[in-house]
């Protein structure tokens, strides 16, 4: 087993690039079960959770080229369905969560989709309902064997419908709209997740030959095609170490300039991370990060203690809360995360000040 020996006390200084978002990758990689023609994507980070994906897609027929760091060819021309069947399936697809979204694709193309109760970060609650309720507004039946642990959802053709999701989630909606752009009709999805990935998404099955309307807001309309072609498609940078790297210049006292942030789609972090003081200087694409002796948290106009909190976007992902806590114990000030549901939220004092 690897371990790592870290040093502290020493000031960092260069230029680096974030890989390729997980999140997005997860998403249109199983995307490209939607359709026979090559689909090319890159930017593809190298980490566990995306190669495990690439390996379940490979196990099912699709075939997968690799043409360079990050850059891969995919093409689904036929599909292994018995294999969804077998024990190995269970096995690779129990092991990642992300696996959940190949139900929404192979049911809308070949009429069927299983997948095992997926693994993956054991992090609250993380409900499969909103993904089966939205297969099951479509025309799909949906059954659960708890003994085998198996999802199974099967329709001979989904019908677009209109639909209000129980709770915006990106993985849910993600699975919806793979389903629906081959669906007869339209759907309409009320209180979609518009992340920045879910838009990539979107923007890439429109350029496969989808019809979408209303990407990048919580309102989706989608007139369903009888088949989509092939694309090209790049990952965006993923936001989550971006944030990351910002919180250890501050932490560090560094000077850091973050390379190609696709600044565009970050919505509120930067100015999040300004909240507590801390110097983020937009250059171009690019992200720099100067040296500070120490930061100072803002305060509200009236001088109540600043809160940050999290919220679905375009409000601060939940995935940098405990970033911007971590950064907030050396900054002068206070701040508070008010969790839900309690009148006393905790106050965060810095140890500079």
């Amino acid at each position: 087993m690897g371990s790592f020996k870290i040093e502290g006390g020493h000031r960092l200084s260069g230029e680096l690039i974030p890989q390729g978002a997980k999140n997005e990758a997860l998403q249109v990689l199983c995307a490209v079960l939607l359709t026979s023609e090559p689909v090319r994507i890159s930017n593809v980070p190298d980490i566990v959770d995306v190669n495990k994906m690439i390996d379940l897609l490979r196990a099912m027929g699709v075939e997968v080229e690799k043409l360079g760091e990050g850059d891969w060819r995919f093409q689904a021309k036929t599909v292994d369905l018995e294999f969804f069947l077998r024990p190995e399936f269970k096995q690779m697809g129990g092991g990642l969560r992300g696996s959940v979204m190949v139900v929404g694709p192979s049911l809308a193309r070949f009429g069927s989709g299983y997948i095992p109760t997926p693994g993956g970060d054991k992090i609250g609650r993380r409900r499969l309902d909103t993904h089966f309720i939205g297969f099951e507004k479509l025309g799909a039946t949906f059954n659960y064997d708890a003994k085998e642990g198996f999802f199974k959802a099967e329709a001979k053709r989904l019908k677009g419908a209109y639909m209000l999701l129980d709770e915006a989630s990106v993985t849910g909606t993600a699975n919806i709209v793979m389903a629906a752009v081959l669906a007869e009709g339209r759907t309409t999805i009320f209180n979609a997740a518009c992340e920045p990935y879910l838009q990539q998404l979107c923007s890439m099955l429109v350029r496969m030959g989808a019809k979408i309307q209303g990407i990048g807001s919580n309102l989706l309309h989608i007139d369903g095609v009888k088949a989509l072609g092939g694309t090209e498609h790049r990952l965006l940078p993923d936001m989550i170490e971006i944030g990351s790297f910002i919180g250890m210049a501050a932490l560090t006292r560094s000077t850091i300039t973050i390379k190609d942030t696709g600044y565009e789609h970050l919505g509120v972090i930067p100015d999040t991370f300004r909240r507590l003081g801390i110097q983020v200087e937009r250059k171009g694409d690019d992200i720099h990060v100067p040296a500070q002796d120490h930061y100072s948290i803002q305060r509200f106009i009236d001088g109540s203690l600043m809160n940050i909190s999290d919220a679905p976007w375009p409000g601060f992902t939940p995935d940098l809360i405990s970033i911007m806590i971590v950064t907030a114990t050396q900054a002068k000030g206070k701040c508070t995360d008010p969790p839900k549901n309690v009148r006393e939220p905790p106050v965060l004092r810095g140890q500079a000040d």
